[in-house]
């Protein structure tokens, strides 16, 4: 009795009912305004929300990239810069070192040639000394044998004319 009861109720069911319909689509209407106004709007705002931080973050994204390429581009320019006057100190250390060396060396010169010219007037000073002496004593020796070939001994004023006339003698054979 249990299933022929089930499958004659279940054959009725298949009518049309109208009111059905009508509540389920009305309670349906209802339920979409309620979630239109309680979730959908809200939900709406949180994906507007959500739109706008995504995008202000791929704002400053870009604008945090456009900074560091400028910042980038600046620290080229300030290496290159940078190179630039390193080349330039060292191209003036090589000159200044340059210019320092000819000076030593023009000073080494100088000294060199003072000294050169100070041993040669010592030289000289020494030879015209020597020589003065070479001339006393020959005029000694030749007063000494003057003296001995005269046999007598001859006087300071005789002495001092003879050897002044020797020295002019010897002065004139050099």
């Amino acid at each position: 009795m249990g299933l022929e009861h089930f499958a004659l109720n279940a054959g009725s069911g298949l009518s049309f009912n109208g009111g059905d319909i009508l509540a389920t689509v009305v309670i349906f209407g209802i339920l979409m305004a309620l979630l239109k106004k309680f979730a959908w709007g809200p939900l709406m705002g949180i994906m507007t929300q959500r739109e706008e931080l995504v995008s202000s973050e791929i704002e400053a994204a870009e604008q945090a990239r456009k900074e560091s390429s400028a910042l980038l581009e600046e620290q080229k320019t300030l290496l290159k810069e940078a190179r630039t006057e390193a080349q330039t100190i060292i191209e003036s250390a090589k000159k200044q070192a340059e210019l320092q060396r000819e000076e030593i060396m023009t000073a080494a010169r100088t000294e060199a040639t003072r000294l050169k010219e100070s041993a040669v007037r010592e030289i000289e000073t020494e030879k015209e000394k020597a020589i003065l002496a070479v001339r006393e004593e020959v005029v000694s020796l030749s007063v000494l044998a003057a003296s001995k070939v005269l046999g007598k001994e001859i006087s300071e004023e005789d002495n001092s004319a003879l050897i002044k006339e020797t020295i002019a003698k010897a002065g004139e054979a050099k």
